[in-house]
């Protein structure tokens, strides 16, 4: 029963998007919040995907409850899910550590990758309440600090990214993911372009007394010689 219902919200939010699967996407960014939070706006993500040719997907995200200065890597030899087991494949991990080590896996495309994160947590309770009031209501703020940042991610630029962190010190939980998959997408051979396609907030922030979280989905392509540059939908 939890099978049928997780299989019918997921092809819900999938056909919402309507969008056309492609074998050139060979990453996203997806948020990661409960899917009542944030399936719709990752649904604009993974809709891209076209997983025939796909034998292979690396997960990679933030540790929300463990700390560790390093790259942890899952001990576990198979990932259970409702809707079936997903066997860990043991021999990538022992070198899936820095980008520079996975870019290779990013030019075969039976590889993909999925990198798990959220955008801004603003408010007390995350000990973030940036707010720059030329924006207007403290969302607006939120969603031009997080627009900015996507616009750093979108140039490929890793160290432009650790620069923007730097200053705004934006909470995103995934930033450390995101920065492996940019240094992945500088040193691999094949050149992905990546775009954000989606940006959504849990609520809307009026007051210091509010909090929200930002979910935003990017798609990282490869880019075709001649193609027109893409119109990101958001």
């Amino acid at each position: 029963q939890l099978a049928s219902k997780l299989e019918d919200e997921l092809d819900g939010w999938l056909s919402a998007a309507a969008l056309t699967k492609s074998p050139d996407v060979r990453a996203v960014i997806a948020p990661h919040a409960g899917y009542s939070y944030s399936g719709r706006c990752a649904a604009y993500a993974f809709g891209n995907i076209d997983p025939t040719n796909i034998s292979r997907v690396f997960l990679l995200g933030p540790s929300h409850h463990y700390y560790t200065p390093k790259c942890a890597l899952s001990r576990a030899t198979v990932y259970s899910t409702p809707i079936g087991d997903l066997p860990v494949d043991l021999e990538a991990q022992n070198e899936a550590m820095y980008g520079q080590l996975l870019a290779k896996y990013v030019d075969d495309p039976k590889n993909f990758f999925s990198v798990s994160s959220d955008f801004c947590h603003w408010g007390s309770r995350f000990s973030y309440t940036y707010y720059d009031k030329k924006h207007g209501a403290i969302h607006k703020s939120i969603e031009a600090l997080d627009r900015l940042g996507m616009e750093i991610i979108e140039t490929g630029d890793p160290d432009a990214f650790k620069q923007y962190l730097e200053e705004y010190e934006n909470t995103i939980c995934g930033r450390h993911p995101i920065s492996v998959l940019l240094h992945m997408l500088k040193h691999c051979s094949t050149k992905i372009k990546v775009g954000f396609v989606r940006y959504e907030q849990s609520s809307q922030c009026k007051t210091t007394r509010d909090s929200s979280v930002s979910y935003a989905s990017a798609v990282a392509k490869v880019d075709t010689p001649g193609e027109v540059g893409k119109d990101w939908i958001l």
